[in-house]
């Protein structure tokens, strides 16, 4: 085990630095922000609708992904441009196969939001 803190100090000083991670994402990317004025709208509507309970938690399990992949997105293409200021193919690689991570999960979010939504006012 590597050496540091351990037990609950450890896990105060993680969650900080989650929140400064948060605070970061907030203040440098765009599409952070906009995910996460998404999620605040989204998820008292996803509670709202007449649907199960599976179907809210799956509605907010694949909203929250979203935002984790760009979470994900962003560290990677921070340390690539760390790691590669100037052009090079791997680089564009890295930071165009995390786009499409975020792009799969949107797609996957919005079928999800598309089927509450039709379960709720669309088939009767």
């Amino acid at each position: 085990m590597k050496p540091g803190k351990t037990g609950l100090t450890r896990l105060i000083h993680a969650f900080g630095y989650s929140i400064d991670g948060f605070k970061a994402g907030w203040r440098r990317e765009s599409a952070i922000r906009q995910e996460m004025v998404a999620i605040v709208l989204l998820l008292p509507l996803g509670l709202w609708l007449p649907v199960s309970i599976p179907l809210k938690l799956g509605l907010l399990a694949t909203t929250l992904s979203v935002l984790v992949i760009e979470l994900l997105n962003s560290a990677i293409e921070a340390v690539v441009d760390l790691a590669s200021p100037e052009r090079h193919d791997l680089a564009k690689l890295a930071k165009d196969l995390g786009s499409a991570a975020v792009l799969v999960a949107l797609v996957i979010c919005l079928a999800c939001w598309s089927y509450a939504l039709w379960l709720a006012f669309g088939h009767r």
